[in-house]
């Protein structure tokens, strides 16, 4: 299997994790990849029109998409049930925290476009301030879920270590440790994990 990734991407990260923990990772070759707003990459809009990382694709040549879709093919390939439950309601529990920790990483990278590639005098500050509040709120539901900071390792801590790292990657003045000093210890944990270790983005 191919993967398509940048390290800088938290949803590349992802799956990265995801490989190392479910056992996978030596049966994956990772292939750098390069996507930005505004500039074209015809070769990787042949692979997926949406041009977003990752994409894993199989040895038949089918395509994977969404880093959230390619994590459950990794779990339901390794037997199913490490990362995201099989069923029942701790399952949908596990989705919706994980949705949620997905759509905060998308404010928080149109936050990033918003400041370093849209042009100065085309900016939106409210447009960016809305999106980050989302992402900063999503910060202080997670400070009080004690389920997840205490609970399993699965998809929903994985997908609260890439929001978090990146926030360190991106957005390193932002101070969401002082605001939210259960989630840094938490941080902090799973940065012991060397799944997690491994895969942290470089230095920005």
């Amino acid at each position: 299997m191919k993967l398509t990734f940048s390290p800088a991407s938290p949803f590349a990260r992802k799956v990265r994790i995801a490989a190392i923990e479910t056992g996978l990772i030596d049966r994956i070759e990772f292939t750098p990849a390069t996507v930005a707003p505004g500039q074209p990459n015809e070769e990787y809009s042949k692979i997926t029109p949406l041009k977003k990382l990752p994409v894993l694709i199989l040895d038949n040549g089918d395509v994977i998409l969404d880093s959230y879709v390619i994590v459950e093919y990794l779990d339901e390939l390794a037997g199913g049930g490490k990362l995201i439950p099989t069923s029942g309601p701790e399952r949908w529990k596990v989705k919706s925290d994980h949705s949620l920790l997905q759509g905060m990483l998308d404010s928080m990278l149109l936050c990033r476009y918003e400041k370093m590639v849209r042009p100065e005098g085309l900016r939106w500050d409210a447009w960016h301030d809305d999106h980050w509040n989302r992402a900063w709120a999503g910060m202080a539901r997670f400070e009080n879920k004690s389920d997840v900071l205490s609970g399993p390792f699965n998809i929903a801590q994985i997908g609260l270590v890439c929001v978090l790292g990146y926030a360190d990657f991106r957005f390193a003045d932002c101070g969401w440790r002082k605001a939210y000093p259960k989630l840094d210890a938490f941080h902090q944990k799973m940065m012991e994990r060397p799944s997690v270790k491994i895969s942290a983005p470089p230095p920005a």
